[in-house]
């Protein structure tokens, strides 16, 4: 009697390793739109946090963020302190960079104080494809582009209100984290299941 075959992995992006935290997070995060205000949120400041690391890096330190970052409050973060802060720079469990843990305490008085005046962070946000999700058809890594008009419009803006660590590429890499485009490359499962609004 013949075995039964084991079932195959479905094609996934080409930037996809083989960690398994790294798939759980391509196969159910990645691509899916996000409008929790401070979902968004966490993710702007990890996405900060990345800038010259791989994006792996963070996922496996992401659950120490929470925990180091008060479950990323804004409310919270925007009020600490120089003490604070250099127990954060202490932490192993964070990316400890200094101007990274600053930009991360400037982001939230900015989050507050943009929340303030227009009730809405994630319309703040998604306005920069007008309310909906881009899609994109792209066939490899080298279609990838590394920022767009669209996230050189965002990181300006967010510069504007006081955002740091928010250039056009990390604005770009958010971009496709939070669904405001779909960059699953054509073949990969999750391009038409993000498309139809599926997690």
């Amino acid at each position: 009697m013949t075995p039964p075959r084991a079932p195959r992995e479905p094609v996934r992006c080409p930037w996809v390793g083989p960690d398994p935290i790294y798939v759980a997070y391509h196969d159910t995060e990645w691509g899916v739109p996000e409008h929790d205000d401070r979902a968004l949120f966490e993710k702007l400041i990890l996405d900060g946090f990345q800038a010259g690391l791989s994006w792996i890096t963070i996922l496996r330190k992401r659950e120490h963020f929470r925990r180091a970052f008060d479950g990323f409050q804004p409310e919270k973060m925007a009020r600490y302190r120089q003490a604070r802060i250099e127990r954060l720079l202490a932490d192993p469990g964070i990316i400890r960079n200094r101007q990274k843990v600053h930009a991360s305490v400037a982001n939230a008085k900015a989050y507050l104080a943009l929340r303030k005046e227009l009730g809405s962070f994630d319309g703040f946000l998604w306005q920069f494809t007008g309310g909906k999700t881009k899609v994109n058809r792209l066939r490899t890594l080298a279609d990838y582009p590394p920022r767009t008009p669209e996230s050189v419009a965002m990181s300006k803006a967010l510069g504007a209100r006081g955002f740091k660590f928010v250039g056009p590429t990390i604005c770009y890499a958010f971009m496709q984290a939070v669904g405001m485009v779909n960059d699953h490359t054509v073949d990969c499962f999750r391009h038409r299941e993000v498309g139809r609004g599926r997690r």
